[in-house]
């Protein structure tokens, strides 16, 4: 999923504000993404200027409409796998 010059059918989802995940729960984001927006591919956006950041997600084949219900839900997903609230990494 090339980021630079984006495929057909692919989008950036943006955060409105960047969230500081590691690893696991990088991965846990990819896969809610993937779940939530039944797209073929997720994969997480980090900031340039602090990798350690995540700003969004990137997906390609999306399998539903992006609405602000969907953006809203996506980012606090995100935003609980910082402050715990969701209750670890085993949302499926």
């Amino acid at each position: 999923m090339p980021h630079a010059h984006p495929e057909p059918g692919c989008y950036e989802i943006g955060f409105e504000t960047p969230q500081p995940l590691g690893e696991p729960a990088e991965v846990a984001l990819e896969d809610y993404a993937r779940a939530l927006t039944r797209s073929q591919g997720a994969e997480a956006l980090r900031a340039v200027d602090d990798p350690a950041m995540v700003r969004g997600v990137h997906v390609c084949g999306l399998g539903t409409a992006v609405t602000g219900a969907l953006l809203r839900d996506l980012e606090d997903f995100a935003r609980s796998l910082v402050t715990g609230a969701g209750g670890g990494l085993g949302w499926s």
